[in-house]
């Protein structure tokens, strides 16, 4: 049960401080990268639980920090960012 609190802990902590870093990067709702990460750490934290059938719950929280870096780069859009000029990627 502590694992789960503590990766929804890790997943709004990335989702946080990713809008906090580069706010730039999010210029849609602020909530879907906060989601994201939030998702992203909860489901990774279940699975390597489930995975490792419970043991090593330090690598368990390390794989849902990184899950959740990971897939919060998913709703950055560094093409949006302002002084870029236009809404398309240069190909």
């Amino acid at each position: 049960m502590w694992e789960t609190i503590t990766s929804v802990l890790i997943g709004l902590a990335v989702g946080i401080g990713a809008l906090l870093v580069r706010p730039d990067l999010y210029p849609g709702p602020r909530a879907l990268p906060i989601g994201t990460a939030l998702v992203a750490a909860v489901g990774a934290g279940r699975i390597s639980h489930y995975v490792m059938d419970g043991h090593a719950p330090l690598v368990q929280l390390a794989i849902s920090a990184a899950a959740s870096v990971l897939m919060v780069s998913v709703p950055a859009r560094p093409d949006l960012k302002p002084g870029r000029g236009g809404r398309h990627r240069q190909v």
